[in-house]
């Protein structure tokens, strides 16, 4: 079930087209002050990152931390990352398109953070990965050309 303010709050940055510094301050502050308590909050602000692309940093630094602090130890088998939580975390961050940047971020820090990882996800993550960073380097090549 989604939190109401967490519905309002993201309504709300649709509507401004960005995530500002003083946002992701709300979000944490008044929102979501114990971090995310469902998946359905997990997959609200993750699909928030495909539909508003201007975001500050510190969005990205906040929805790293809390995916990590609730997949890796809010979910059980807690520390671990089993094959069920694996599924239900790539698909959201594949979101049938492939992961944007931070999506790929977020899967390569919650393999680092967990004690062991279904095979799933640390698939997911390497290609997450290596995706980045081939865009990263056809990036690179356009503005050098």
């Amino acid at each position: 079930m989604i939190n109401l303010s967490l519905q309002v709050f993201c309504n709300r940055i649709v509507a401004a087209g960005r995530v500002s510094a003083d946002d992701v301050q709300d979000l944490g502050r008044h929102v979501l002050p114990d971090g995310l308590a469902s998946r359905d909050e997990a997959d609200m602000l993750i699909a928030l990152d495909r539909v508003v692309t201007a975001t500050d940093d510190a969005f990205g630094d906040w929805l790293v931390a809390s995916v990590v602090d609730f997949a890796v130890w809010g979910e059980r088998p807690t520390g671990y990352i089993d094959a069920e939580v694996a599924r239900w975390l790539v698909a959201s961050l594949r979101n049938g398109t492939g992961p944007t940047r931070l999506a790929a971020r977020i899967a390569r820090e919650v393999v680092r953070e967990a004690e062991a990882s279904d095979e799933a996800l640390i698939a997911f993550a390497l290609a997450a990965n290596r995706h980045d960073t081939d865009a990263l380097t056809r990036a690179t090549m356009r503005l050098a050309a």
